[in-house]
């Protein structure tokens, strides 16, 4: 048989890669305990997408288990063994902002999860294609030293800079910055990954996201930029916007797209545990006013936002990833869903479930 594991089966890219995968695998294995109720309350639970992915799919196969706890996953692993053929591992503790508030449970999550998911993947499966979704805040606060120039509704680079033209490079340090306690913790997760793939020789790739997105989304105040975003758009929510005066830029990739990347690497996979950025680039970005205009004319509705002139302690002011690297290794890969069309179906996914 050929199995994938994904964890965080319920979130945007673990159901996206459940959804992409089960008509490429003979079952498809979900983990996921709805870590995200805890997180961000009731209201950001995961629990009616899982119901989904049941629904739809006949050879998935959900198991309700928390990614710190090591006897119940290798329960699993010893299950299928070398039947499995890709880890998707994308679970996680999300957000910048919680990890402040408990950092053993964000760094038990983020960086003992991921040693578990490699370790069992090692011993059961060693052979097996190994994902990772890190984070552009490995990087840290190092982006918010580049030469940025203010323009009327974002920041942007200084066109003379290498940066301007296709963004930020796998080759900027993520040491001596700022990364935030959630951002330590994937520095710890992505750091590992990468060494299991250059010492273990194990098929390991390390994909740090930029803004990830797409309709599956549960949006939550600290967790989801875009989802969130249109949620308060529909709701009348109050939006708060955090610093920069609003003109932080983001680029945002479809769940879809980052998904289709997993797999390019899955069909022919790189060796040395590569490390790709992988976010919308210059084809899909915004800034949070722009993003803001987005939702208003989706919607039809004025939206109700503040400013506060405090930004979140190691935020970036400007980030655009540059696909450069992946693009040459996987020169057949190409973005599918643009910016407005992600939102679109954002708005539509949304409308339904608020």
């Amino acid at each position: 048989m050929n199995i994938a594991i994904v964890s965080g089966s319920n979130g945007l890219i673990g159901s996206e890669s459940v959804s992409f995968l089960s008509d490429k695998m003979d079952l498809v294995i979900g983990i996921d305990n709805d870590q995200r109720a805890y997180f961000f309350g009731p209201s950001a639970s995961t629990k009616w997408n899982k119901e989904v992915l049941e629904s739809k799919y006949s050879n998935y196969k959900a198991h309700n288990v928390d990614i710190r706890d090591y006897a119940s996953l290798e329960t699993i692993f010893k299950q299928y063994g070398n039947d499995i053929k890709i880890v998707v591992h994308t679970a996680a503790q999300p957000s910048h902002d919680w990890a402040a508030k408990e950092p053993i449970t964000d760094f038990t999550i983020n960086a003992n999860g991921t040693l578990n998911f490699l370790e069992l993947t090692r011993l059961h499966c060693p052979k097996a294609v190994f994902i990772f979704t890190s984070t552009n805040k490995v990087y840290g606060d190092t982006p918010n030293f580049l030469p940025l120039v203010e323009l009327e509704k974002r920041w942007e680079i200084d066109e003379s800079h290498p940066y301007f033209k296709e963004g930020i490079d796998e080759a900027m340090s993520i040491d001596n910055s700022k990364h935030s306690v959630f951002g330590a913790s994937k520095v710890a997760a992505d750091v590992m990954v990468q060494e299991y793939g250059k010492y273990f020789d194990m098929n390991t790739a390390v994909f740090r996201g930029g803004c990830l997105t797409g309709p599956q989304h549960s949006g939550a105040q600290l967790h989801g930029f875009l989802s969130y975003l249109m949620k308060c758009a529909i709701t009348g929510d109050h939006y708060t916007i955090f610093g920069y005066k609003g003109k932080q830029v983001r680029d945002n990739i479809h769940a879809w797209d980052l998904v289709n990347m997993f797999w390019h690497f899955y069909q022919n996979p790189q060796p040395g545990g590569q490390v790709y950025n992988a976010g919308g680039g210059r084809f899909s970005n915004c800034s949070m006013l722009e993003a803001i205009e987005i939702c208003e004319k989706i919607t039809g509705n004025k939206m109700n936002y503040s400013y506060t002139d405090g930004n979140r302690s190691g935020d970036h002011i400007w980030y655009i990833s540059d696909l450069t690297k992946f693009r040459q290794h996987y020169p057949t890969w190409e973005y599918k869903y643009s910016l407005d069309v992600t939102m679109e179906q954002i708005f539509e996914n949304m409308k339904a479930r608020v």
